[in-house]
């Protein structure tokens, strides 16, 4: 195992958070003794074991994401294993043939960080650490705080004072994390990380961590699993710190490599129109991304303007001949109405998958025909104010109403009826 920059290919043998040029690190493992068909037996085989950390849907794959380390050392909560569905009212919103939707909502802590945390927790308890951080619009810490206590460790969470879901600390507090509530944005939080966490003796648990990145791989990988290695025409993704592309990218990279799968989907990945410094680089052809000072979107999971994995997110477009694209508040929040009357729900972020589709398919990027796949990030119950809003407070196209308590038995029967 080793790590490599992202931007100058320096390669370190040691494990460390980015290079010297500041370039984030990649890691990279050799499978080349790997066989595609012996892979898939022996994952398929380890569905039936219940009783192990092969019972995880990450751990599953572990000869693929940290295949060094003792299965006793292992932080999981039997995280993965999350539900595939396919429902025709999101289908029809979006203007396609048929939409699978990965609900990474139903991760033990509620969204898709489980997936990447109980790597980064299991890599940094190995190396002896008591103390873990991250700097989180919500999903992040909540999900850090719940593999920390799981361990018997300790969680120190910076989460910005403003414009994230109340929800979401709550759930944190309640795992028992230390809360340190910031001036600024995610950025500012991740930047007094990088120059304090060595000094403080934390470990830290965001996207910058490259083994977090290793662990949210295993979603591409149990979505090819349950689609019998044959996956959609598109994947879609939403975008925020863009860890969740990167990852993205990096499985199918892999699987493909390996002879697991004979095709790279295209990916589109998704951003809010008040947060979207990545699409904005895209739309305009340029090099390098310029942040956002003060971004700002109703989907707090991707209210983030200096994206840390913004070169990872772009090799993934480049390889995959993928596109970017962003998509308005309002567009986020009827597609989630959608999703969530579909019975399946989501978080706002996650709704950004289907509303960026139905805008490619009415642009005629993405044909009706072609098979899809979108990544729903986080659970309908991580932001309780985007339902009160949505549904109660507003005059909505795809809200559902209440009726009111003063209608008598006979007006009950005739709405019904």
């Amino acid at each position: 195992m080793k790590f490599v920059c992202v931007e100058c290919s320096k390669v370190f043998a040691e494990f460390r958070y980015t290079c010297t040029c500041n370039g984030m690190l990649d890691i990279s493992q050799d499978f080349s003794g790997l066989d595609a068909e012996e892979l898939k037996r022996l994952f398929q085989s380890r569905l039936s074991d219940r009783l192990s950390p092969y019972a995880s849907g990450v751990w599953r794959y572990k000869e693929l994401i940290f295949p060094d380390v003792e299965d006793s050392a292992i932080v999981t909560k039997y995280e993965g294993n999350t539900g595939l569905y396919r429902s025709d009212a999101v289908a029809s919103y979006a203007g396609t043939r048929s939409v699978w939707l990965k609900a990474q909502s139903e991760n033990p802590s509620g969204s898709f960080k489980d997936n990447g945390m109980t790597v980064a927790v299991t890599h940094g308890r190995s190396l002896g650490y008591d103390r873990f951080t991250c700097t989180s619009t919500g999903n992040t810490s909540s999900s850090l705080a719940m593999y920390a206590s799981l361990a018997g460790r300790k969680s120190y969470v910076f989460v910005p004072n403003k414009n994230i879901s109340l929800n979401k600390v709550l759930q944190t507090l309640a795992y028992g994390a230390n809360i340190f509530s910031i001036e600024g944005t995610y950025d500012h939080g991740i930047k007094f990380l990088e120059e304090n966490s060595e000094k403080l003796g934390l470990y830290i648990c965001n996207s910058i961590n490259p083994f977090r990145i290793e662990g949210q791989k295993s979603i591409v990988y149990e979505l090819a699993q349950v689609m019998s290695w044959k996956l959609p025409d598109w994947i879609f993704v939403p975008g925020g710190a863009l860890s969740n592309v990167s990852a993205l990218g990096k499985g199918l990279s892999d699987l493909y490599a390996l002879g697991l799968i004979d095709k790279l989907p295209r990916v589109a990945l998704v951003q809010a129109e008040g947060a979207s410094p990545f699409y904005k680089m895209v739309a305009e052809g340029k090099t390098a991304l310029e942040a956002e000072p003060n971004p700002y979107t109703r989907a707090s999971a991707l209210n983030i303007g200096d994206p840390p994995s913004w070169r990872k997110a772009q090799r993934t477009l480049q390889e995959t001949n993928g596109v970017a694209v962003s998509v308005t508040d309002e567009e986020i929040l009827n597609a989630k109405a959608v999703i969530d009357a579909s019975g399946i729900g989501c978080e706002p972020a996650s709704a950004a998958t289907v509303a960026g589709l139905r805008k490619l398919v009415s642009q005629q990027i993405v044909d009706k025909d072609e098979t899809v796949a979108c990544i729903l990030t986080g659970n309908m119950l991580k932001d309780t104010d985007a339902l009160r809003e949505y549904h109660l407070e507003d005059n909505k196209p795809f809200s559902n109403k209440i009726i009111p308590s003063s209608l008598t038995y006979d007006d009950i029967f005739a709405v019904i009826k």
